[in-house]
Parts: C-alpha cells; structure tokens; sequence
C-alpha cells in the first residue's frame, strides 16, 4: 500500500512563501507522476500542479503559473510545493496524491493515492 504524508503548511502572510513537501512510502516512487491538489471550504477540489516520473514535465493551473513550482527527488520518495508571492485566495487544504500511470495528468480521479492534506492560510 503506498502512504502519502504532507508537511508545511501553515499560516503565512499575503505576499509570504510556503514550502509544501509530501514523502511517499511503500512502493517505488519513481513509478508514479505526482501532483498536488487543493480543496477550499465549500469549492471543489481543484488541481494546482503535477510532475512526470522522471521529473522533466510539469503542469501548472493558470492561476499560479510564475508563482509555484513543483519538483520532484526520487532519491528521497519526496516531492515539493514551493509557493511564492502568495495570496489569500490561495488559501486551502493542499493535498498530494500519486498515480500510477504513465502521463501526467491534472484530472484528481485519475490519481490513485491521496495523502491527509495540510492547511494553508493566506491572511491579507
């Protein structure tokens, strides 16, 4: 069974960065594409962001093109989430997930392995 723990979230300041990180375990992590989702109270979870295998294609959402950047170190089974220039609508609970496919896709029902989330609150 493949775990997914998320740290770094937190309460930060509008224009401020967080550091998002997600550390898989029980399977090999190269096998799978990464991506990072969010989900606000009352809104839909939505995708923000997502990386291939190897680590040499991302996807981004458009609302935080410039602003994020996912990467990937398949040495430690981590993936990260830098966020920069942060705003409060960026504010939500980030959640990591893994599929096992071979592309890389921004759709959440094509993931297989969520992890727990974690909050991030962006005060203005």
């Amino acid at each position: 069974q493949v775990q997914l723990v998320e740290s770094g979230g937190g309460l930060v300041q509008a224009g401020g960065s967080l550091r998002l990180s997600c550390v898989v375990s029980g399977r090999t992590f190269s096998w799978y594409v990464m991506g990072w989702f969010r989900q606000a109270p009352g809104k839909e979870r939505e995708f923000v962001a997502a990386i291939s295998r190897s680590g040499d294609t991302t996807y981004y959402r458009d609302s935080v093109k410039g602003r994020f950047s996912i990467s990937r170190d398949n040495a430690k089974n981590t993936v990260h989430l830098e966020m920069n220039s942060l705003k409060p609508e960026d504010t939500a609970v980030y959640y990591c997930a893994a599929d096992h496919e071979v592309r890389t896709s921004t759709s959440a029902p094509d993931y297989d392995y969520w992890g727990q989330g974690t909050q991030v609150t962006v005060s203005s």
